[in-house]
């Protein structure tokens, strides 16, 4: 069984989200062999998409919660989308943080990792812009000798 982990960029321009998920699907379908599992927070982006995407090709999804305000912390208009992932998932791990913050995210992603055997990072390659952020989880995957796969597809812009 592999066992993917995500961390990307949230609020992406709607043609990158298109091609972000061309690339995504591409990725989990190398892995796709009927025994494939996803890690995620499942935030709004690259998480939500790579969930979805893991889930189509018939694997399965355990999703991490950071906190315990974390879903409200998401925009509003995701939450129906975070809620229908996360009744997907065949495990649900919740962390003790009560606040949803970068600490509370970081080590969200360090658990996804320690559950993870590869690491997809949706990521253009520039440093975080707070704490936690897709830089600073792909570096902590690099020092642990994780592989990490960069998806980043032509095109694809940060606003």
């Amino acid at each position: 069984m592999t066992r993917l982990a995500i961390t990307g960029h949230r609020a992406l321009p709607e043609q990158t989200e298109r091609l972000v998920d061309q690339a995504l699907r591409a990725e989990i379908e190398r892995h796709a062999n009927g025994l494939l599992t996803g890690v995620s927070c499942i935030a709004d982006g690259a998480d939500a998409l790579f969930a979805r995407a893991v889930l189509d090709a018939g694997g399965g999804l355990v999703v991490i919660v950071p906190a315990a305000g974390y879903r409200d912390a998401l925009p509003a208009e995701y939450h129906s989308t975070y809620d229908a992932l996360i009744a997907q998932a065949g495990e649900v791990i919740k962390l003790d943080h009560a606040e949803s913050n970068s600490e509370a995210h970081m080590d969200a992603s360090l658990r996804m990792i320690e559950h993870a055997d590869e690491l997809v990072a949706v990521w253009d390659g520039k440093p975080a812009r707070g704490y936690g952020g897709t830089a600073d989880v792909v570096a902590v995957a690099r020092e642990r000798d994780m592989p990490v796969t960069v998806v980043w597809p032509d095109g694809a812009t940060r606003e």
